[in-house]
């Protein structure tokens, strides 16, 4: 799994064996959540899997599962986060008709989820969504002045509420917005120009950070390419759906 800028959230439907994933070098199994990565997930299962995935922006994520600097960079049973509700909601989400039916009690379970929690700051939220809108373009300080909140403060707030710096928040973001234009089949040095890296070699450097990849092999990776399938409004070069489920990007 390539590093996304968000918390996704894994709800294993399987009748089966199911889910299997490791962590700290334990196998474990069941639905998962996995938090902001510094790098790679590893996954396995046995047999036929079925699984919901849902992506949260990190301000949802921290409302939905709380905990938010904890989850940064893990991943962990979603059992552990919601406790016995983690049963019921796989139990409601498996017996369902349809795929359909699957995305409305889901969206559903996360709305109400989000609102029996305390919401981020304001001035958080508003500050993630300039990084993600300019594709991590911005400068902390300008953000900073435009909430009214000096540098420290506002690099405090986020990192405790979100679990990640803005800083890094901005690297991540700009990481994945040129690890999906390399998916699309742009040359890694338009890549870097377009995507604001002082040249190749900087966009190399990161993409190895975040992925523990080159980017030529960023640029197949098998994640990638679904994502326009799965989230065609959020791709940055969206391709017409030719099949299969898409699966909504809550928030």
């Amino acid at each position: 799994m390539v590093t996304h800028p968000s918390v996704s959230l894994f709800v294993d439907l399987s009748e089966g064996e199911g889910l299997l994933y490791d962590t700290h070098g334990r196998r474990e199994r069941g639905s998962v959540v996995v938090g902001l990565l510094p790098g790679d997930l590893w996954a396995s299962g046995r047999g036929g899997v079925d699984c919901l995935q849902v992506r949260l922006e990190p301000v949802a994520a921290a409302a939905v599962l709380g905990a938010s600097t904890e989850l940064s960079g893990a991943v962990v049973s979603l059992e552990d986060i919601w406790g016995r509700a983690a049963r019921r909601a796989e139990d409601r989400l498996r017996a369902a008709a349809s795929w359909d039916e699957r995305f409305t009690i889901a969206a559903e379970i996360l709305s109400r989820r989000k609102g029996a929690r305390r919401a981020v700051d304001p001035e958080v939220a508003y500050t993630w969504r300039q990084t993600l809108t300019s594709r991590g373009r911005v400068r902390v300080d300008g953000l900073a002045d435009e909430v009214g909140w000096s540098r420290k403060r506002l690099w405090s707030r986020f990192r405790s509420q979100l679990g990640i710096t803005p800083k890094r928040a901005a690297r991540l973001v700009r990481f994945d917005h040129a690890a999906h234009l390399l998916a699309a089949g742009h040359a890694p040095a338009s890549v870097a120009t377009e995507s604001g890296y002082v040249d190749q070699s900087h966009l190399h450097r990161e993409v190895k950070a975040f992925a523990g990849l080159t980017p030529t092999a960023v640029a197949v990776a098998p994640w990638l390419a679904i994502d326009d399938v799965a989230w065609p409004a959020s791709s940055p070069t969206p391709s017409p759906v030719t099949g299969g489920e898409t699966i909504p990007d809550l928030r």
